[in-house]
């Protein structure tokens, strides 16, 4: 029985399709007709295409576990002697395995709306479900059609090619699947949004429905960039944390606009405003997520993170892209007057800062689109070949950002409806003086320090600062009182922080990283700051699937005196796999509040001695910690409104 397993597999992929073709257009023909009958097809629907996509994952997931080197997938991504993690982290460390994993989010995201919305309006949960199936119905066309993962292979090989050895690292095991949530995540904003302008309907109620789903995906995009970068970080061994690689940037990009949908929401939620400009936003940040998978998978880019496949997928992809941000842009035009707006609000307002906050996001979106899409327009135009990296990207994104944040410490302040800035001075004075100590004392205890250096750390401690405030006067503690606040005020604050704290990590790293590299021989010492780094042997070392050679660094902090407080054992190192033949480099990293120290032993031998690369990075912590605070704040806003049935605001609960 085990032998037709993967044909099982390729039947559930085929059941899934047929049912999500009915589940598109059933439903729809329902709402239309007002057939409460055929509109609760998209339930059951939903709930099947789920147990079909997930009964397939699990058979590929087996034939991975197995090593069933008979599948062409497995047979090109994993090995016997591969450790039992990245033979299941193989499932989506490919093309064709990563697209079910797609797909099976998909569709269980929308059997979660059919299981756990029952309290939407029957029209409006048919038609969202249905503009879901119609998703998928793509998805999984592409996949069945162009990348089975079934595929057999006559006569199967006795061993198999192996999984990248890049890919062969817990943070990499994990970030696909947390960007995947994100990615799918939108769409079921996009579904809400495509059925709100088929409905002609969007108000307090639909926010409320849809801010959960959109908190969530932005959850779990916020953690999977946050491993990815993270795994940048020590994996390729560059001391790097974000090298605006246009993968990267793929994710990068409906992070952002998705962040400025979870704020536009709140602003329909609370005042009954900006109804076009949410629909909008859902649209262009699922399109965003579609880009990225198109980037990913076309073969025109070349990344340790993309896909490359052969062109003609990515003309499949391509051709469904445009489909689905097409035909959402004509419903939006042909229906979007329908949304006006009721609730009106003065510049001067939460919703006012809201929307700035908009602005800024959605600017640094398109900023990092067009350095994203330049170079591929430019070589599909022309022939010629140019490189938009980091110096574009710096000069441009960031100063966006700096305004962002700036307003992220004042909007919480105002109140919505209408406020005055008159009455906030003083409280401006005092975060400006927390910031301006700072700056202040970032001079005396640094040299050298950089003016753009300066001028983020008091970016990052006045956004700090301000949400810290804000946070205070809020819960009374400041006139020695606690008062109950929602959680999502909580969570709010915790995210706001994390921000600046990722600033600070940014700022730190970029402005006052010391380095020294060069040959070291056993016995040769080098010295960063207060920091020595004595270089006492290399060897070679086996591990389960790869050869390493492992460097053994002292490393002691020194007094002033230059005696040592303390010294720890440093062991970075370079892999050798053998499938597929590659090397990688371990960076061997010790991490404290304050700073890492970082440690690469690179190429050489005893005779001329070994490329040896030392690093000092102050504050790079804070950008993981900050992330981390980041999801944490979406996660307590997020903990109870699954649970809080739908209703209207109320005024009392508009003036928090």
């Amino acid at each position: 029985m085990t032998e037709l397993l993967p044909e099982i597999g390729t039947v559930f992929l085929c059941l899934a399709l047929i049912t999500a073709i009915l589940s598109g257009l059933v439903p729809q023909w329902g709402a239309l007709r007002g057939d409460a009958r055929l509109m609760r097809f998209a339930d059951s629907g939903a709930i099947v295409q789920g147990i079909m996509i997930a009964g397939a994952f699990g058979v590929l997931t087996h034939a991975f576990v197995v090593s069933d080197f008979s599948v062409e997938t497995v047979a090109n991504n994993s090995h016997t002697l591969k450790p039992m993690l990245y033979k299941i982290s193989g499932v989506w460390g490919n093309h064709e395995g990563s697209l079910v994993l797609w797909v099976m989010i998909l569709t269980l995201f929308g059997a979660a709306v059919a299981l756990f919305g029952q309290s939407l309006p029957l029209s409006l949960r048919a038609r969202v479900l249905s503009v879901q199936s119609l998703v998928a119905v793509g998805f999984l066309s592409f996949t069945i059609f162009t990348s089975n993962p079934f595929a057999r292979l006559d006569p199967a090989p006795i061993e198999g090619l192996g999984l990248n050895p890049l890919l062969q690292d817990p943070g990499l095991a994990f970030h696909p699947p947390f960007l995947y949530l994100g990615y799918v995540g939108f769409s079921i904003a996009f579904s809400f949004a495509i059925g709100a302008l088929l409905e002609g309907k969007v108000d307090a109620a639909w926010a409320r429905w849809v801010k959960p789903w959109t908190l969530a995906a932005w959850i779990f995009l916020t953690i999977g960039i946050a491993l990815g970068s993270w795994w940048a970080y020590y994996e390729l061994g560059w001391g790097g944390f974000w090298f605006w690689d246009p993968v990267e940037n793929a994710s990068l990009l409906p992070w952002l606009m998705g962040t400025a949908l979870l704020h536009s929401v709140i602003v329909v939620e609370r005042r009954d405003s900006l109804k076009r400009w949410t629909i909008l936003l859902a649209i262009g940040t699922f399109s965003l997520s579609l880009l990225g998978t198109f980037l990913v998978r076309s073969g025109v880019l070349t990344s340790v993170h993309a896909f490359a496949t052969d062109p003609e997928r990515g003309v499949f992809i391509l051709g469904f892209l445009v489909a689905v941000v097409g035909g959402s842009l004509t419903l939006y035009a042909l229906r979007a007057g329908k949304l006006d707006p009721v609730g009106l609000f003065a510049p001067i307002s939460r919703e006012g800062a809201l929307l700035i906050n908009n602005w800024f996001l959605v600017s640094a979106a398109g900023t990092v689109l067009l350095g994203t899409l330049y170079p591929l327009f430019l070589d599909a135009l022309t022939g010629e070949k140019i490189t938009v990296g980091p110096p574009f990207f710096n000069a441009t994104v960031l100063p966006i950002m700096v305004p962002l944040a700036l307003a992220m410490a004042v909007g919480p302040w105002l109140r919505w409806r209408s406020d005055q800035l008159t009455g906030m001075g003083g409280r401006l004075g005092l975060i400006f003086g927390i910031a301006a100590l700072a700056v202040f004392a970032t001079v005396i205890l640094t040299t050298d320090a950089p003016w753009w250096g300066l001028a983020g750390v008091g970016l990052g401690v006045w956004l700090i600062a301000g949400t810290g405030l804000d946070w205070l006067r809020r819960t009374g503690l400041l006139r020695g009182g606690f008062a109950k606040l929602p959680r999502s005020v909580h969570g709010m604050t915790l995210a706001h922080i994390g921000f600046g704290l990722v600033i600070l990590g940014v700022v730190g790293n970029t402005g006052w990283t010391q380095e020294e590299q060069g040959l070291m021989k056993v016995g040769d010492k080098v010295t960063l700051g207060q920091y020595e780094f004595a270089l006492e042997g290399v060897a070679v070392v086996p591990g389960p699937n790869y050869r390493a050679q492992q460097g053994t660094l002292m490393v002691s902090k020194l007094d002033s005196g230059g005696d040592a407080v303390w010294t720890a054992p440093f062991r970075p190192e370079m892999r050798h796999y053998r499938d597929p033949v590659q090397t990688t480099t371990e960076a061997a990293i010790k991490t404290s509040v304050l700073r890492d120290l970082f440690a690469v032993v690179g190429e050489g031998n005893h005779q001329q001695g070994f490329a040896v690369r030392v690093y000092v990075k102050p504050l790079v912590p804070w950008i993981w910690t900050g992330a981390g605070l980041m999801a944490l704040g979406g996660l307590l806003s997020l903990s109870r409104s699954f649970a809080r049935r739908p209703r209207q605001v109320t005024t009392k609960e508009a003036t928090v």
